[in-house]
């Protein structure tokens, strides 16, 4: 199975420092919906794996998180592709849980649902705890600039950049992926 790994605000849409809290404020960044449905139409399983903590914080609940990812995935299909699964940490960075990154719950749930391991699978993100996350779970670690990435890329030290290979975005990841890609 050929399977990507992305996370949600920043790589796929715009993020907020006061979150993302409605179906509204879910607005695509350019081409990243495009880059998802090249790689599915390319045959990846493209998945989403992403801390929601505005659910503990009371900003939004359930019901509005799934309406978002509603949209994300009608936008998708409309592109031609599809998304297979959204994984979600609900939980507060003070709960304690397994789920939220950069704990590997997210990633457990995702090797059990599709019945294979991560190792060696491409995880896209944009913060230092998505390279941590990707880099515990023996993914390949990518980081987009969109988002946090910036910011993330003049935080992180060269160590901790070892092996993380960086794009401007998730559709310059998806093409370079597609291009690179050996015909079967």
């Amino acid at each position: 199975m050929k399977l990507v790994i992305l996370d949600r605000d920043g790589v796929i849409n715009e993020d907020s420092d006061d979150y993302i809290k409605s179906v509204e404020e879910w607005i695509p960044i350019p081409g990243s919906v495009e880059a998802i449905a090249a790689l599915s139409s390319a045959g990846y399983t493209v998945v989403v794996a992403t801390n929601q903590s505005g659910i503990a914080r009371k900003y939004f609940d359930e019901y509005e998180l799934a309406a978002m990812h509603q949209k994300m995935s009608a936008l998708v299909e409309d592109a031609g592709g599809q998304i297979s699964g959204v994984f979600f940490c609900p939980h507060g960075p003070d709960d304690g849980c397994e789920c939220r990154k950069p704990g590997l719950g997210l990633i457990k749930q995702i090797e059990t649902e599709f019945g294979t391991s991560v190792e060696g699978t491409p995880f896209v993100g944009d913060t230092a705890k998505d390279i941590l996350v990707a880099k515990l779970a023996g993914c390949h670690p990518v980081l987009v600039k969109t988002g946090k990435g910036v910011a993330t890329l003049a935080e992180i030290n060269s160590t901790e950049l070892a092996g993380v290979e960086v794009f401007d975005s998730l559709k310059d990841f998806a093409d370079s992926l597609l291009q690179n890609e050996t015909p079967s």
